[in-house]
């Protein structure tokens, strides 16, 4: 079992420097593990590998980039993709160690690499590597040993570019998604959540997005049937859902929630589950609830305004019309008199009431029976 454990491991070794300055200018970063015991030396000296058909033939048939280096770290042969990738020609190539090409290298590294492989581990060294136009590379760089009478080094040189700027753009997005204010969730075919940023456990009341991992999504919506109509529509026809709905938090509480739903595919094209982007607007509703009702008070300030203003002038007619009346009825009939007394009164009271509409800045209502369990809109009226 210890044998099979060994086997297993495989050693990592990071030649990458600290920023991208060094890589562009040029300058080692010596990040190598080094070893107390003697460099080992070659029994021979370096010569051309025996140009055997079926070596030959595999050697150019890597899809790698491959050198072979003797144990001083002298390339000794090459491969058409190393003379591709490194722009050097095959007689160059040959003349060169391998530090002339892996930035950071020195002796030091053949010395932990043959350490290394004595004992049959992987090792995989991090590293960039120089063109002869001295531009730079990352690489992943593959090291065995091999054995043609003379042991030698294979170091297989794969670019990754390519992969390094797209883990570098997917950690760019992975933060943007974590730091995002709106809450995104993914959730797989059966609508249980398999990940959520941190903005939609504050929604709903969670200490942390791993608490919400496994739940079904309907679970926090209050309307589950309207839910799994979402669902269905999303997963089930591939279109896209955007609505609003009301949410339930862990505590029980009640917040409208805006969601937008889209399909979650795979390399393949195939529907793997759905995207849920989140947006807690219970503040904007409260927000558009107030100014609908302030805009309803002021419609209602300005109608009074005017059936003050309209009703004003009968009022005024009135008052003086009884005044006349009042002077040119019979003193003996006093009936009369207290009748046209009286309307005199109720018009100028009528007349202090429009006063007091008119002036109202505040829209408020007061209980017209004075009953204050009364909640009927007609049981209320104008507080003036």
């Amino acid at each position: 079992m210890p044998d099979r454990e060994k086997l297993s491991q495989t050693m990592r070794i990071d030649l990458i420097p600290d920023t991208p300055s060094e890589s562009q200018g040029g300058r080692k970063k010596r990040v190598v593990i080094t070893s107390p015991t003697r460099m080992r030396r070659a029994k021979a000296p370096a010569a051309a590998l025996d140009s055997d058909s079926r070596y030959n033939e595999l050697l150019q048939s890597i899809y790698d980039a491959a050198l072979i280096c003797d144990l001083e770290g002298r390339i000794v042969d090459a491969n058409a993709r190393a003379i591709e990738f490194l722009l050097y020609k095959r007689v160059e190539l040959t003349d060169m160690t391998v530090f002339s090409v892996i930035s950071g290298a020195d002796e030091s590294l053949i010395q932990t690499l043959c350490d290394n492989l004595e004992e049959d581990r992987y090792t995989l060294i991090q590293a960039f590597c120089r063109r002869k136009n001295s531009t730079l590379f990352p690489a992943e760089i593959a090291v065995n040993k091999l054995n043609l009478g003379e042991t030698h080094l294979c170091f297989f040189l794969r670019d990754i570019t390519w992969r390094r700027q797209a883990e570098a753009m997917l950690r760019t997005e992975h933060n943007a998604i974590q730091n995002a204010y709106n809450g995104i969730a993914v959730a797989d075919i059966d609508a249980r959540l398999e990940y959520v940023n941190p903005a939609v456990a504050r929604m709903w009341g969670y200490d942390a997005p791993e608490q919400l991992l496994e739940m079904d999504i309907r679970d926090l919506l209050c309307d589950v049937d309207k839910a799994s109509e979402i669902i269905g529509t999303v997963m089930g026809d591939g279109e896209d859902w955007t609505g609003e709905m009301l949410a339930s938090a862990r505590d029980g509480r009640e917040f409208d929630v805006e969601i937008s739903a889209v399909c979650n595919r795979n390399g393949e094209g195939d529907i793997v589950g759905i995207v849920f982007s989140l947006a807690d607007i219970s503040d904007r509703k409260s927000a558009e609830a107030a100014q609908r009702e302030n805009e309803q008070h002021r419609v209602m300030l300005e109608t009074l305004g005017a059936a003050c203003h309209h009703l004003g002038q009968p009022a005024t007619v009135l008052l003086a019309n009884l005044g006349i009346m009042q002077k040119k009825i019979d003193a003996e009939d006093a009936v009369v008199g207290k009748l046209v007394e009286s309307s005199i009164d109720a018009v100028k009271t009528l007349g202090k009431i429009l006063r007091k509409l008119n002036s109202v800045n505040e829209y408020k209502t007061t209980h017209y029976l004075g009953d204050a369990d009364s909640e009927g809109e007609q049981s209320r009226i104008l507080e003036i």
